[in-house]
């Protein structure tokens, strides 16, 4: 049993211990256990990621879950990984090459995605270790990465499985496009945000008519005038009686030299703008859907780099879309055409990724037929296979279902899996089993310009090299894939047809969507399409644990893909905390100044304080509103955990071998009974608590037992007997003590891994790790402990309110008494009256049912007890009272100017987050402070005569 320093020092202990733990495996699953099996898969953090407060939140939510399991007796696989983060990534690199005056276009795909991994094998591991900072107890020999090559054979044998089953197929549609990234994006990897635009009303003359007069216009209304170079049809509702009359007539399209029809459409708005809608069906995907119905043309003038195509005229070709904008508005105006314009609030669409605004154009994508699995995927949670916690998530999740489009999967860019398809021209369709009309494609085989080999591929990435239209036609061999040529997906790559044998066949140059690897990865981490024993052992995994922002990019894909490839739920919990955010209650962002980075809080106050106030305040369906004090206050915790243990292990002489507290049974007093039944109500509370994921409530429970009771009380009541008691007296509460310090630390360990490990080994030397103890669950009871106590510390509490609410000088002794209105409490409190005289620096407390109350004494009342406090000698009551009356009316005055300040709205929105957290805390504290004084004077009050 060993010494513990003065002072917990974090960083001597945390890597030594996290160190030893890995060392021993103490992480590590097993797949031949007895024990029952519990498992979580990580949200695996972008392999360009760096730790941050949900990153922080999430893993220490699941590393409580891993320790609490490990600790209760259960076989605990916690899977870590990484994901390949195609777009992050790939932008990552490419700024790296810029800087060499390279990119991707020139090296040739090979050479990139060599550079790539190099990249990966010098910075991807910052989040692991980071990981490991926070003391995630994951089972590291099972890390898996979303392009190794376990989960790389997985989402080929997906996407195999699909495509032989009809489930995927191609089509030229319109799409979010990210001009920056050059990649399509999901709508669900697009953000929306209220920007201030403008809305422009534009004249577009009638066919039939001459001049320009207001009788032979209709006026449109847009936000983005560039489109209208597209424009091939006017939308009017059928019953809007002010374009009624003009259905099935032309109007001239203005700046081009097209005409348009104007034509009857029932989901137009008549209330928006004009009620005369303009419709770009190859950049709106609302007009995409007109465009189809009525089978108007598409027709496409923005290109995928955000410029404008050659279809939108030769006098805008090239101009940057936004640029394009400035030019036609100032061209309306110089032909008369521009009817007006006002300001207009409006949410536009962002890319996730670079925050660049994308761009509706028609491409040609993959996609996966989603109905038949989001069906299954809702009643798996309908039906209570799987459980959303908390369950107001239902709700959402079932109507994003209900809505679901199609997946579009394919993304134009070359770090991540590339899809598994190719093509044959020369074999007449005889290859592949897609189901239905496949597109046209082209693509261009290698070529050399200026002694330079450039990587083949469609003419948008041979453009993207910087190469002109003249030379990619001139050096390259143009390989047109007609509509009737089948794509053929296979689980292996292939050098030639496997139908026809050409060797012409050509490959998708495509990668598939960076969600579609990680939606697999419940199952593809256990080694499928392997049977293997952990996928025997731990699938379904037991919880998962992540963010709402997630909820459908990534945790309804898992379990539609889990029921299409497992036949059952991928997990069978699913947490879904809330944010952190700032103290204000604002979103954490680098531009508004607010970030607070994990890793600097971890190195101020200490992983384990960290963690803690994460868990503290990690109430369900409520956002964390994060502040640095918070972390302070947890680490005065750690410190009161410290000192107490230090204290404690000061009496280990007298500590017996016996390895029960029941062994003393027979002699344990009021208190120590009362500790012992406060610890298994403890211990109760936090198993629920952490079974319902209360992990608020936990952190709570813990929290108060071992500050308030165990340390305010209970070792502050047996200090006079580990003082000046006999030796067999002190024997009794020493191992009481130790007893409760035992299960203390195991309670705390999920919370807190290094303080208790630390302590723990101060203890047991000899034993491995507090992991591999058992985590504290049933306790016997003392029927009457706790009634009992609490005559005790309603007597304590009493004098100590008086004491305190009238300032009598701690150092004096007085004198109390304590009218009893019950037996059990009066004998309670005469069996222990040295202890209360001693709490309560009393040198006399008489006690009985036929105490009086002298004319100078300050009451409190109490249940069972009246407490009395004579004055007499201890203050002057009338010159106390003018100064608690005087000192309220200046604080209710402060208090008032306060509360003014905090109501002033423009205060709020001018000061500085960190002024007006200081006002709120000088408001709480005069709040307090008067609340004390009117105590204090109610006391006064009490006083006869």
């Amino acid at each position: 049993m060993g010494l513990l320093e003065k002072n917990f020092n974090p960083k001597e202990v945390e890597d030594k211990w996290y160190n030893y733990w890995e060392k021993n495996n103490l992480f590590t699953a097993k797949t031949d256990s007895n024990k029952p099996p519990f498992s979580i898969v990580i949200p695996p953090p972008n392999v360009t990621g760096s730790l941050h407060m949900g990153h922080a939140l999430n893993v220490t939510i699941q590393d409580i879950l891993t320790r609490w399991k490990i600790m209760s007796g259960f076989n605990v696989l916690w899977v870590p990984g990484t994901d390949h983060a195609g777009i992050a990534t790939q932008n990552v690199v490419e700024k790296e090459l810029s800087k060499q005056g390279l990119d991707r276009h020139k090296i040739g795909r090979q050479a990139f995605i060599e550079k790539v991994w190099e990249w990966k094998a010098e910075y991807g591991g910052r989040i692991i270790h980071q990981l490991k900072k926070l003391g995630c107890a994951c089972d590291w020999s099972r890390e898996r990465f979303t392009l190794d090559e376990g989960l790389s054979r997985a989402v080929r044998e997906v996407f195999v499985r699909l495509f032989e089953e009809g489930l995927l197929y191609r089509d030229n549609r319109l799409i979010n496009w990210c001009p920056r990234c050059h990649t399509a994006l999901s709508d669900l990897e697009v953000e929306y945000e209220e920007i201030e635009g403008k809305l422009y009303f534009i004249k577009y003359p009638l066919t039939s008519n001459t001049g320009k007069n207001e009788e032979n216009l209709i006026n449109i209304a847009t936000t983005r005038p560039e489109t209208m170079l597209g424009d091939t049809a006017v939308a009017v509702h059928p019953e809007d009686p002010r374009y009624s009359h003009l259905i099935g007539k032309t109007v001239e399209l203005p700046l081009t030299n097209r005409k348009i029809k104007i034509i009857s459409e029932s989901s137009v708005d008549p209330s928006f703008g004009t009620g005369a809608l303009k419709v770009t069906p190859a950049h709106d995907f609302n007009d995409e859907i007109i465009g189809r119905l009525h089978k108007i043309p598409f027709i496409s003038v923005i290109t995928e780099d955000g410029r404008m195509s050659g279809d939108a005229g030769d006098r805008y070709k090239g101009l940057d879309r936004y640029e394009c904008r400035k030019k036609i508005i100032a061209n309306l105006k110089e032909e008369g055409l521009l009817a007006g314009e006002q300001r207009h609030l409006h949410a536009v669409g962002h890319c996730y990724r670079c925050k660049t605004i994308i761009e509706p154009i028609l491409s040609v994508q993959w996609y996966v037929k989603i109905e038949s699995l989001a069906l299954e995927a809702v009643r798996l949670v309908r039906e209570g296979n799987i459980r959303l916690i908390p369950n107001a998530w239902d709700n959402n999740y079932y109507s994003w279902m209900k809505d679901i489009k199609d997946w579009c999967i394919s993304r134009q860019i070359w770090w991540g899996h590339q899809i598994p398809v190719w093509y044959c021209p020369d074999c007449s369709g005889n290859g592949g089993g897609l189901q239905g009309n496949v597109i046209e494609h082209i693509f261009y085989e290698p070529l050399r310009v200026n002694n330079n080999t450039i990587s083949g591929g469609t003419y948008s990435h041979l453009r993207k090299a910087g190469l002109k239209h003249e030379d990619i036609i001139k050096n390259s061999k143009i390989i047109r894939i007609p509509k009737e040529v089948k794509p053929l997906s296979q689980r292996q790559d292939i050098e030639e047809c496997p139908n026809c044998k050409s060797k012409d066949i050509i490959r998708d140059p495509d990668v598939l969507d960076t969600w579609f690897s990680s939606a697999l990865w419940p199952f593809s981490t256990l080694g499928w399409p392997e049977n293997t024993k952990e996928l025997k052992t731990f699938y379904p995994t037991s919880v998962l644990v992540t963010g709402f922002d997630i909820l459908f990019f990534w945790v309804a894909r898992m379990i539609m893909m889990g029921s299409k490839f497992m036949q059952r739920e991928p997990f069978k919990d699913v947490y879904i905390h809330a944010l952190v955010r700032d103290l204000d209650g604002h979103k954490m962002s680098k531009s508004k100044g607010n970030v607070i980075d994990p890793l600097v809080m971890i190195e101020r106050y200490g992983t384990d304080a960290f963690r803690f106030s994460l868990a503290a305040f990690a109430a369900q369906g409520r956002d964390v509103r994060f502040s640095e004090k918070k972390v302070e206050g947890y680490r005065h915790f750690i410190n009161k955990i410290w000192n107490a243990s230090k204290f404690i292990l000061n009496y280990r002489e007298f500590r017996s071998d016996k390895s029960s507290i029941n062994e003393y049974a027979e002699q344990l007093d009021l208190p120590s009974m009362w500790i012992l039944n406060r610890l298994a109500m403890t211990a109760q509370g936090i198993n629920k608590e952490l079974s319902e994921y209360r992990f608020n409530d936990a952190a709570s429970k813990i929290y108060h037992f071992i500050w308030h009771e165990f340390c305010d009380w209970y070792i502050e009541i047996v200090k006079p007997v580990l003082y000046k008691g006999d030796d067999e007296a002190k024997k009794v509460i020493v191992n009481c003590l130790f007893f409760i310090l035992d299960n203390i630390l195991r309670m705390l360990h999920p919370f807190m891994p290094f303080i208790t490990e630390e302590i723990w080994n101060s203890i047991y030397a000899d034993k491995t790790s507090i992991m591999t103890s058992a985590y504290p669950s049933e306790f016997p009871f003392y029927t009457d402990a706790e009634e009992l106590m609490s005559f005790f510390i309603d007597a304590v509490s009493g004098i100590r309110h008086i004491r305190g609410e009238l300032n009598i000088n701690p150092s004096l002794e007085i004198i109390a008494g304590i009218k009893t209105l019950s037996q059990k409490a009066e004998i309670v409190l005469r069996e222990n009256i040295s202890a209360i005289m001693k709490l309560t620096k009393c040198r006399e407390i008489n006690i009985g049912e036929d105490i009086a109350r002298s004319e100078d004494s300050a009451v409190t009342i109490k249940n069972n007890m009246e407490i009395y406090v004579p004055l007499g000698g201890l203050l002057d009551i009338k010159s106390e009272m003018a100064r608690l009356i005087k000192d309220k009316r200046k604080t209710e005055s402060e208090l008032s100017f306060v509360s003014k300040k905090l109501s002033n709205e423009d205060f709020l929105k001018n000061a500085p987050t960190d002024i007006i957290e200081k006002e709120r805390e000088k408001f709480n504290i005069l709040a307090e402070k008067s609340q004390k004084t009117s105590e204090s004077i109610k006391i006064l009050k009490t006083i006869k005569g």
